[in-house]
Protein backbone atom coordinates (compact mmCIF):
# COMPACT_ATOMS: atom_id res chain seq x y z
CA UNK A 1 0.00 0.00 0.00
CA UNK A 2 3.07 2.39 0.62
CA UNK A 3 4.94 1.75 -2.64
CA UNK A 4 0.95 2.25 -4.21
CA UNK A 5 0.98 5.74 -2.40
CA UNK A 6 4.12 6.18 -3.52
CA UNK A 7 3.13 6.35 -7.45
CA UNK A 8 0.55 8.19 -6.85
CA UNK A 9 1.95 11.36 -5.32
CA UNK A 10 4.78 10.77 -7.72
CA UNK A 11 1.61 10.77 -11.15
CA UNK A 12 -0.36 13.91 -9.43
CA UNK A 13 3.03 15.86 -9.62
CA UNK A 14 2.23 19.17 -12.00
CA UNK A 15 3.28 18.61 -15.36
CA UNK A 16 3.66 22.38 -15.74
CA UNK A 17 5.90 25.11 -14.56
CA UNK A 18 8.49 27.39 -16.05
CA UNK A 19 11.59 25.44 -14.31
CA UNK A 20 11.87 21.75 -14.84
CA UNK A 21 15.31 21.79 -13.84
CA UNK A 22 14.28 23.53 -10.27
CA UNK A 23 11.10 21.55 -9.84
CA UNK A 24 13.11 18.38 -10.34
CA UNK A 25 15.94 19.44 -7.68
CA UNK A 26 18.73 20.61 -9.48
CA UNK A 27 19.86 23.27 -12.05
CA UNK A 28 20.42 22.38 -15.55
CA UNK A 29 23.87 21.91 -14.88
CA UNK A 30 23.51 19.77 -12.05
CA UNK A 31 20.81 17.18 -13.62
CA UNK A 32 22.58 16.95 -16.96
CA UNK A 33 25.97 15.91 -15.50
CA UNK A 34 24.15 13.45 -12.90
CA UNK A 35 22.85 11.81 -16.03
CA UNK A 36 26.50 11.90 -17.34
CA UNK A 37 27.23 10.55 -14.25
CA UNK A 38 24.47 7.66 -14.55
CA UNK A 39 25.90 6.44 -17.61
CA UNK A 40 23.76 8.33 -19.97
CA UNK A 41 25.45 9.29 -23.15
CA UNK A 42 24.76 12.90 -23.91
CA UNK A 43 25.11 15.10 -26.87
CA UNK A 44 23.94 18.57 -27.66
CA UNK A 45 20.45 19.47 -29.44
CA UNK A 46 18.48 21.87 -31.06
CA UNK A 47 16.01 23.60 -28.79
CA UNK A 48 13.28 26.07 -29.38
CA UNK A 49 13.20 29.61 -30.64
CA UNK A 50 9.84 30.37 -29.88
CA UNK A 51 7.46 28.01 -31.82
CA UNK A 52 10.36 26.85 -34.08
CA UNK A 53 13.49 25.26 -33.90
CA UNK A 54 16.69 26.72 -33.44
CA UNK A 55 18.27 24.63 -36.64
CA UNK A 56 16.42 27.00 -38.68
CA UNK A 57 15.18 24.20 -41.18
CA UNK A 58 12.47 25.33 -43.14
CA UNK A 59 9.73 23.02 -41.54
CA UNK A 60 12.16 20.72 -39.08
CA UNK A 61 10.15 17.69 -38.95
CA UNK A 62 11.33 17.42 -34.99
CA UNK A 63 11.54 20.96 -33.41
CA UNK A 64 14.21 21.17 -30.58
CA UNK A 65 13.82 17.72 -30.42
CA UNK A 66 17.27 16.48 -32.43
CA UNK A 67 20.98 16.36 -32.00
CA UNK A 68 22.94 19.58 -33.61
CA UNK A 69 25.69 17.45 -35.16
CA UNK A 70 24.62 14.31 -37.47
CA UNK A 71 27.57 12.28 -35.79
CA UNK A 72 25.58 12.49 -32.58
CA UNK A 73 26.57 8.75 -32.43
CA UNK A 74 30.09 9.21 -31.99
CA UNK A 75 29.76 12.63 -30.38
CA UNK A 76 27.40 10.94 -27.85
CA UNK A 77 29.92 10.81 -24.13
CA UNK A 78 29.66 10.80 -20.57
CA UNK A 79 32.60 12.51 -19.68
CA UNK A 80 31.78 15.35 -17.38
CA UNK A 81 34.56 17.54 -18.45
CA UNK A 82 33.23 17.88 -22.02
CA UNK A 83 29.84 18.09 -21.04
CA UNK A 84 30.44 20.90 -18.56
CA UNK A 85 32.18 22.40 -21.91
CA UNK A 86 28.76 22.58 -23.78
CA UNK A 87 26.80 23.45 -20.81
CA UNK A 88 28.99 26.36 -20.43
CA UNK A 89 29.29 27.10 -24.51
CA UNK A 90 25.46 26.08 -25.32
CA UNK A 91 23.76 27.80 -22.61
CA UNK A 92 20.29 27.14 -24.20
CA UNK A 93 20.66 23.61 -26.20
CA UNK A 94 18.78 21.11 -25.07
CA UNK A 95 20.65 17.49 -24.94
CA UNK A 96 19.97 14.12 -26.28
CA UNK A 97 20.87 10.91 -25.05
CA UNK A 98 22.14 8.22 -27.31
CA UNK A 99 20.36 4.51 -27.18
CA UNK A 100 21.09 1.33 -27.65
CA UNK A 101 24.94 1.63 -25.73
CA UNK A 102 24.00 1.72 -21.96
CA UNK A 103 20.46 2.25 -22.12
CA UNK A 104 17.53 1.80 -23.95
CA UNK A 105 14.00 3.71 -23.73
CA UNK A 106 10.51 2.01 -23.49
CA UNK A 107 8.55 4.94 -24.62
CA UNK A 108 4.81 5.18 -24.46
CA UNK A 109 2.05 7.41 -24.17
CA UNK A 110 1.51 9.37 -21.14
CA UNK A 111 -1.70 8.02 -20.38
CA UNK A 112 -0.61 4.29 -20.81
CA UNK A 113 2.80 5.50 -19.12
CA UNK A 114 0.54 6.80 -15.71
CA UNK A 115 -1.52 3.66 -16.15
CA UNK A 116 1.35 1.33 -16.04
CA UNK A 117 3.16 3.04 -13.51
CA UNK A 118 -0.06 2.33 -11.18
CA UNK A 119 -0.06 -1.31 -12.06
CA UNK A 120 3.96 -1.73 -11.60
CA UNK A 121 3.65 -0.24 -8.35
CA UNK A 122 0.73 -2.50 -6.85
CA UNK A 123 3.20 -5.03 -7.79
CA UNK A 124 5.84 -4.28 -6.63
CA UNK A 125 8.10 -3.73 -9.67
CA UNK A 126 10.82 -1.69 -9.50
CA UNK A 127 11.04 0.85 -12.25
CA UNK A 128 14.14 2.66 -13.25
CA UNK A 129 14.28 5.84 -14.15
CA UNK A 130 11.36 7.81 -15.84
CA UNK A 131 10.75 10.81 -17.48
CA UNK A 132 7.58 12.73 -19.01
CA UNK A 133 8.48 14.21 -22.76
CA UNK A 134 5.65 17.39 -23.02
CA UNK A 135 2.23 16.55 -22.94
CA UNK A 136 2.03 13.34 -24.65
CA UNK A 137 4.99 10.71 -24.41
CA UNK A 138 6.91 8.91 -20.90
CA UNK A 139 10.31 7.84 -21.10
CA UNK A 140 11.09 4.55 -19.25
CA UNK A 141 14.94 3.86 -19.06
CA UNK A 142 16.10 0.24 -18.64
CA UNK A 143 19.38 -1.92 -19.06
CA UNK A 144 19.91 -2.05 -22.84
CA UNK A 145 19.54 -5.46 -24.39
CA UNK A 146 23.75 -5.98 -24.51
CA UNK A 147 26.81 -5.54 -26.80
CA UNK A 148 26.77 -9.17 -28.72
CA UNK A 149 29.66 -9.97 -29.99
CA UNK A 150 27.89 -11.09 -33.69
CA UNK A 151 26.94 -7.81 -34.92
CA UNK A 152 23.94 -10.12 -36.95
CA UNK A 153 22.60 -10.09 -33.34
CA UNK A 154 21.83 -6.20 -32.75
CA UNK A 155 18.55 -5.38 -32.57
CA UNK A 156 18.97 -1.90 -34.57
CA UNK A 157 15.93 0.86 -33.81
CA UNK A 158 14.80 1.04 -37.63
CA UNK A 159 13.29 -2.55 -37.17
CA UNK A 160 11.06 -0.19 -34.76
CA UNK A 161 10.90 3.76 -35.20
CA UNK A 162 13.64 5.78 -36.26
CA UNK A 163 13.76 9.02 -34.57
CA UNK A 164 12.55 11.30 -37.56
CA UNK A 165 9.52 9.33 -38.70
CA UNK A 166 8.90 8.48 -34.84
CA UNK A 167 5.22 10.52 -35.27
CA UNK A 168 4.05 7.46 -37.42
CA UNK A 169 4.59 4.99 -33.91
CA UNK A 170 1.88 6.14 -32.34
CA UNK A 171 2.02 3.04 -29.40
CA UNK A 172 5.01 1.73 -27.89
CA UNK A 173 8.44 2.77 -28.97
CA UNK A 174 11.76 0.89 -28.47
CA UNK A 175 14.87 2.94 -28.47
CA UNK A 176 17.52 0.86 -28.91
CA UNK A 177 20.78 1.07 -31.43
CA UNK A 178 20.56 4.01 -33.45
CA UNK A 179 18.00 6.12 -31.89
CA UNK A 180 18.21 8.62 -29.32
CA UNK A 181 15.69 10.61 -26.75
CA UNK A 182 15.78 13.91 -24.98
CA UNK A 183 17.31 13.85 -21.50
CA UNK A 184 16.06 15.90 -18.95
CA UNK A 185 15.56 19.12 -18.34
CA UNK A 186 14.69 19.74 -22.06
CA UNK A 187 12.42 22.22 -23.63
CA UNK A 188 9.83 22.09 -26.48
CA UNK A 189 8.15 24.89 -28.82
CA UNK A 190 5.60 26.62 -26.70
CA UNK A 191 5.37 25.56 -23.14
CA UNK A 192 6.51 21.92 -23.23
CA UNK A 193 9.39 20.46 -21.63
CA UNK A 194 11.05 16.87 -20.67
CA UNK A 195 11.51 16.74 -17.02
CA UNK A 196 12.45 13.67 -14.41
CA UNK A 197 9.46 11.85 -12.94
CA UNK A 198 11.86 9.47 -11.57
CA UNK A 199 15.49 10.36 -11.49
CA UNK A 200 18.68 8.96 -12.90
CA UNK A 201 20.42 7.60 -9.78
CA UNK A 202 17.81 4.76 -10.51
CA UNK A 203 19.00 1.66 -11.44
CA UNK A 204 18.17 0.40 -14.43
CA UNK A 205 15.95 -2.73 -14.72
CA UNK A 206 15.48 -5.09 -17.56
CA UNK A 207 13.00 -4.05 -19.99
CA UNK A 208 11.51 -7.21 -20.12
CA UNK A 209 10.24 -7.00 -16.86
CA UNK A 210 8.25 -3.78 -17.77
CA UNK A 211 7.14 -4.64 -21.70
CA UNK A 212 4.23 -6.60 -20.97
CA UNK A 213 2.39 -4.58 -18.62
CA UNK A 214 3.81 -1.41 -21.26
CA UNK A 215 2.49 -3.57 -23.95
CA UNK A 216 -1.36 -3.75 -22.07
CA UNK A 217 -0.94 -0.30 -21.11
CA UNK A 218 -0.46 0.87 -24.43
CA UNK A 219 -3.37 -1.71 -26.32
CA UNK A 220 -5.77 0.16 -23.24
CA UNK A 221 -5.19 3.53 -24.34
CA UNK A 222 -5.70 2.65 -28.27
CA UNK A 223 -8.70 0.95 -27.15
CA UNK A 224 -10.01 3.71 -25.68
CA UNK A 225 -8.93 6.12 -28.22
CA UNK A 226 -10.95 3.64 -30.60
CA UNK A 227 -13.85 3.61 -28.88
CA UNK A 228 -14.05 7.93 -28.38
CA UNK A 229 -13.98 7.58 -32.40
CA UNK A 230 -16.62 4.83 -32.31
CA UNK A 231 -19.19 7.08 -30.07
CA UNK A 232 -17.70 10.31 -32.15
CA UNK A 233 -18.60 8.68 -35.30
CA UNK A 234 -22.69 9.10 -36.75
CA UNK A 235 -24.44 5.54 -36.63
CA UNK A 236 -26.61 6.32 -39.06
CA UNK A 237 -29.47 8.89 -39.99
Amino acid sequence: MERKSRFSQWLRRPRGGSDPAASAGGTREDLLLAAASAGFPLAPAAHPAGYRCSCERVGCPTPARHPLSFAWQTQATTDVERVTHWLRTQPEANFITATGIAHDVLDVPVDAGRHALERLGAAGVEVGPVATCGPDRMLFFTATRGTPDDEDEWWPCELDCHPETMDEHPGLRWHCRGSYVLVPPARLPGDGHVAWLLGPERPLPDPLSLLETLTDACALYASDDADHETAAWPIGH
